[in-house]
């Protein structure tokens, strides 16, 4: 019997296991391989997190599976978020390897740790109890804290890596602290026994403090205001290839764990805690558009629209419904196909000198590259919530479903930031077209030529193929409740 629990727990976690056995592979070939190994561990740190996706997928039966004692939950919802926060992976390492050729970086290490970091936000996505919840976030968390230094030789990098860390320290330290206090006032570490334990009944002031510091640890890792502080600086000192990283793939898992961990153990205290998201969600969204509109480096102009993009995101789990779930899910998937296609433009803003990461070097671009300048716009009027592009639909799905939960304020305040915000997106836009040229850009590598060309599809074409998403979203949304 024994055996046969086992059995079942190692086949739950078997896209977890074949990461973890991959990337401890790459590290041996980087190590022992003679000559320059980055090329062909790039390559199959892409292949390897291809083989994961097609084993999350077919595992896809529809059905809920725990293992370890309950500790992880493999649902729709897991599955769902998981390719996503793989695809995001996969597609930073591709934008990557010409990049770190090109600045003199290329280390075997950084797939390496991506996919260390990827294996940390599969096991944040399932994560079913506190103890994994902090595992997963830790696992995910060391190989940010060294991916955003990876440049040793740029002051900028190493201190975006340390303000990284010490704030990160910080967060995980709030976000034990709240898991202690919860465990004192319920006796349980799991998600079902949490939701057992509170009953129908209220909460008592000890478990609402320790709610209020888990829910902390979750907004540090979301950028949500006022625990923002720290995306800014990362983002404009950190490599691009590593803001990329920062900007997709762990927002998605961050989102997904705070996603259960509010919905499934806290659904009788709902109220209490959808004030704090409220309040995470109208200053995100808030400081985002305003403080966006005077940046002149683009990184942290991305850094700000991040930050905001997560305030709507949030919206969705505000609302406490699976309308509002399934529209963080939708907002989520058309973030990161936005942001991979912003960054991959960024990517390719090079000239001679280097690379280049102010707003006004994009003056003119619609002349000097219109295919590039194209994309931009594209993915700024998106930013924007232009329709028919997939921008607006993202926005559609979390207002709606605010207006059906009953926060019609929060949606009216997503909708008037939404115009403030897409002034400093449409302002990219007006440079492109309208300011006079500047230099050229070099031509940009196949690499983010493939990303860019994929991103604009999915955000050009999303009305098309939209149901197909919105069934999948509104299983994954189902399985939570």
């Amino acid at each position: 019997m024994v055996h046969a629990i086992a059995t079942a727990d190692i086949l739950a976690i078997l896209p977890e296991i074949v990461l973890a056995v991959g990337a401890m592979a790459l590290l041996m070939i980087g190590v022992f391989r003679k000559g320059d190994p980055v090329e062909l561990i790039s390559s199959l740190a892409i292949v390897l997190l291809a083989i994961v996706a097609l084993l999350i997928l077919l595992d896809h039966d529809g059905g809920r599976h725990v293992a370890f004692g309950g500790s992880l939950m493999i649902d729709s919802f897991g599955r769902f978020m998981k390719i996503l926060a793989v695809f995001a992976s996969a597609a930073v390492i591709l934008l990557s390897v010409q990049f770190l050729k090109s600045e003199h970086m290329m280390r075997f290490e950084f797939p390496v740790l991506i996919c260390l970091a990827t294996l940390g936000m599969l096991v944040l996505i399932s994560a079913n109890d506190l103890i994994a919840v902090y595992l997963g976030l830790e696992m995910m968390s060391l190989s940010l804290y060294v991916v955003a230094a990876i440049n040793r030789d740029s002051a900028r990098s190493s201190e975006a890596g340390l303000k990284y860390f010490v704030l990160g320290a910080l967060s995980s330290g709030m976000l034990l602290y709240g898991s202690s206090l919860i465990y004192g006032f319920t006796g349980t570490v799991s998600f079902d026994g949490i939701r057992l334990a509170l009953g129908s009944g209220e909460a008592g002031i000890g478990l609402l403090i320790g709610l209020s510091f888990l829910i902390t640890g979750f907004a540090f890792k979301t950028s949500l205001v006022p625990f923002h502080m720290w995306t800014p600086d990362v983002y404009e000192g950190a490599p691009t290839p590593v803001t990329a990283f920062f900007a997709s793939a762990p927002k998605v898992a961050a989102a997904a764990v705070f996603v259960r961990a509010m919905i499934v153990p806290f659904p009788t205290i709902a109220a209490d805690w959808q004030q704090i998201v409220v309040f995470l969600s109208i200053a995100s969204m808030a400081l985002g558009s305003f403080a966006a509109i005077g940046q002149t480096n683009i990184k942290r102009l991305m850094a700000y629209s991040s930050i905001a993009n997560m305030g709507y995101a949030m919206i969705g789990l505000a609302a406490g419904s699976p309308e509002g779930v399934r529209g963080l899910i939708i907002y989520m998937t058309i973030y990161m196909f936005m942001t991979l296609g912003s960054f991959a433009v960024i990517m390719a803003m090079r000239r001679g000198e280097g690379a280049v990461e102010t707003i006004a070097d994009l003056a003119g671009l619609s002349r000097n590259n219109k295919p590039l300048a194209f994309v931009m716009a594209v993915m700024m009027f998106s930013m924007a919530g232009i329709p028919p592009l997939a921008g607006f639909f993202a926005k559609f799905f979390v207002f709606s479903a605010a207006i059906k939960a009953g926060l019609v304020t929060l949606a009216i305040i997503g909708v008037v930031t939404s115009v403030v915000g897409a002034y400093y997106y449409l302002r990219i836009v007006k440079i492109m077209y309208f300011d006079e040229p500047a230099d050229r850009f070099v031509p940009a590598p196949t690499e983010i030529r493939v990303v860019l060309g994929v991103s604009a599809f999915v955000i050009l074409a999303f009305v098309v193929f939209a149901r197909p998403v919105l069934t999948a979203a509104q299983a994954a949304a189902a399985s939570l409740f």
